[in-house]
Formats: C-alpha cells, sequence, structure tokens
C-alpha cells in the first residue's frame, strides 16, 4: 500500500502491515510505530520503525492510519523516505522486515530546511570530499541554542597537527559564508589520540 504523506511517497506492504499488526498485538503499551531516519542526509544515515509509546510522538510527525494499526512518520525524516520500501518476506528463519529508503542518505535541502540539514548537506558535499584526501571527516553533532555548530572530526583529522587550521580557515569558513545565521563552530573531538593523525 503506497501512501502519499506530504507529497512523499512510501509503501508499507500487505506483508509488512500484518507482521507490524501481529508485533503491536503483543505489546500492551505501544500506540502503534513510529518511522524516523537516525542521521537524515548523511552517509550514516539509518532507517528506523520503532514502537510508538506514550512521549515518543513529536508535533511535527505525521500520522497515517492503517487498517490495523497507527503509524507516524517523523516531520524531519520525511523528505528523505520519498520512495522508502518496508517489506517482509517469510524464509526458512521465520522472516525478515526489511526498509529500503534509498533517498535516506541524500542531503535534500532548500533556504527553508532546518539549519542541521544545511550544515550537513556542506559537510557531505563541499567539506568532507576535501577532508577525505588526507584520510579525515568531520560531522556536525549539534547545534546550540546560541547558534554554534559542534563538530566532531574523525579519521586522519583526529589529533592532526594542522586541525585548528582547517578547522578555522576550511570548514568555520565555509560554513559562515553560506550560513551566516551561524555564530560559529567548537571542536568537540579528543585531539590527544593520534594514532589515524595526517600530521602529527
Amino acid at each position: 500500500m503506497v501512501e502519499v504523506i506530504e507529497g512523499i511517497s512510501i509503501t508499507i506492504t500487505e506483508s509488512a502491515q500484518d507482521y507490524l499488526a501481529d508485533l503491536l498485538s503483543k505489546q500492551d503499551d505501544a500506540l502503534g510505530v513510529r518511522v524516523f531516519i537516525n542521521q537524515p542526509g548523511t552517509p550514516r544515515a539509518e532507517t528506523c520503525i520503532a514502537y510508538a509509546r506514550e512521549g515518543d510522538i513529536q508535533d511535527d510527525d505525521e500520522q497515517v492510519s492503517y487498517a490495523k494499526f497507527e503509524a507516524w512518520f517523523e516531520g524531519r525524516s520525511l523528505p528523505y523516505l520519498e520512495d522508502a520500501l518496508v517489506d517482509y518476506a517469510k524464509d526458512r528463519m521465520g522472516g525478515q522486515l526489511t526498509i529500503k529508503a534509498p533517498n535516506s542518505k541524500m542531503p535534500r535541502v532548500d533556504d527553508d530546511s532546518p539549519i542541521e540539514d544545511r550544515i550537513n548537506y556542506l559537510l557531505h558535499n563541499d567539506i568532507n570530499p576535501a577532508l577525505a584526501a588526507h584520510g579525515g571527516e568531520v560531522s556536525l553533532m549539534e547545534v546550540t541554542e546560541d547558534n554554534y555548530a559542534i563538530l566532531q572530526f574523525g579519521g586522519g583529522c583526529q589529533g592532526c597537527g594542522m586541525v585548528d587550521a582547517t578547522l578555522k580557515d576550511g570548514v568555520e569558513k565555509t560554513l559562515l559564508e553560506l550560513l551566516p545565521q551561524l555564530a560559529g563552530v567548537r571542536d568537540i573531538t579528543d585531539h590527544t589520540d593520534r594514532s589515524n593523525a595526517y600530521y602529527t
């Protein structure tokens, strides 16, 4: 069954609906299921289906009523759930629920997108490809209330003697040029670990 939610098409097959309904029937406190993506629009994106309990549902979630259960789709994840398919296939071991979200790792942003998505887009497309030449990468951990982007470096950037220059002259400069609403960036990486550092 294909649902179109705010212009986004998502399919939960009949077999997947039956399987989810069966799981839900064994839970006393579950209101339904909640579909969301951890770290949407990044290489680490992971599509999740969880029981939706009291307190799990967010104000911007979109509710969809299926024949046998209720589902909530996280508002922030919706653009990344375009063409998602949830299916259940029986096999010799019993069966397996699969979730395919081909657009979950693709940054989709415009001027109205949350600041986190726009930062991730720039990190993914502009900054990390340059850092990859040194075996490094940088990830967004959070955006603070006072509009600082909290970043963590990994790979060859962790413990690198040039990381301050990379942070100030490269990453911060690029982000502030393109996202002037940011106040700045902060690095929370533990640079005492120099085992993979490009420059020591």
